[in-house]
């Protein structure tokens, strides 16, 4: 009898400690998630902007979006301006060239438009080889035309100045008809071509063109068809 209470003394002895170290271990856990959960709920999954509140986020949500102030088109459809180029002449050189145009836009891509231009020819390479020979007269080297055309917008687009300024921009084809008076006639003209518009405001733009006017004329005693190229620059207004 006294040897088996000695055994059960012995035995309890000996499972004392075990249960205190595991109780203890279980008082330790318990406290460190409820420090966890007070300094962000780093612990938990009903706070995820505790994440994102804490030291070292991975992702940053806010985005800082660039101010970019972009030039629209007035809403008027007339538009008026001038320009300046150059204009070769067939067999009377490279000339300046200076004209006025007035448009009105029926949509934002298709324009009909009115333009008129003077220029003077120069010398032909038959007169500059014989001396005091003259084909043509002061007056009648006064390049005049006029022609009505139409207009075409087939590829719009932005152009960027820096980091916040933006300009709309488009290249046109256009082509039309009309009349040039040159070497004492007048002369029935078609003209085509292509152009680039920058639109500097919400009403003025810039705008650089080649064209080419296409008539017939007889200043060496026969008909021919002649190819007249010009290239301008510009500015017109909105109204």
């Amino acid at each position: 009898m006294a040897s088996r209470f000695r055994r059960i003394i012995l035995a309890a002895s000996l499972s004392a400690p075990m249960l205190i170290v595991s109780v203890s271990a279980m008082a330790e856990e318990s406290a460190g998630a409820a420090t966890v959960n007070e300094g962000g709920n780093k612990g938990g999954v009903t706070d995820p902007a505790g994440i994102s509140a804490g030291e070292g986020a991975v992702l940053d949500p806010r985005i800082e979006r660039r101010r970019v102030k972009e030039a629209q088109i007035d809403a008027e459809n007339f538009e008026v301006g001038a320009y300046v180029g150059l204009i070769s002449i067939e067999d009377f050189g490279v000339n300046s060239l200076t004209g006025v145009h007035a448009a009105f836009h029926i949509s934002e891509d298709i324009f009909f438009e009115g333009a008129i231009a003077v220029a003077k020819g120069g010398e032909t390479n038959f007169e500059r080889l014989n001396s005091g020979v003259q084909l043509l007269s002061d007056d009648d080297r006064e390049f005049r035309t006029w022609h009505f055309d139409v207009g075409y917008q087939v590829l719009p687009g932005e152009s960027f100045l820096g980091s916040h300024r933006a300009f709309n921009t488009g290249l046109y084809v256009i082509g039309g008809a009309g009349s040039t008076t040159f070497g004492g006639d007048d002369h029935f003209t078609i003209n085509a071509g292509a152009g680039y518009r920058v639109l500097l405001t919400d009403w003025l733009s810039a705008r650089l063109e080649m064209r080419d006017y296409i008539y017939e004329i007889d200043t060496f005693g026969e008909d021919q068809t002649t190819q007249n190229l010009a290239w301008t620059l510009g500015l017109s207004g909105f109204f």
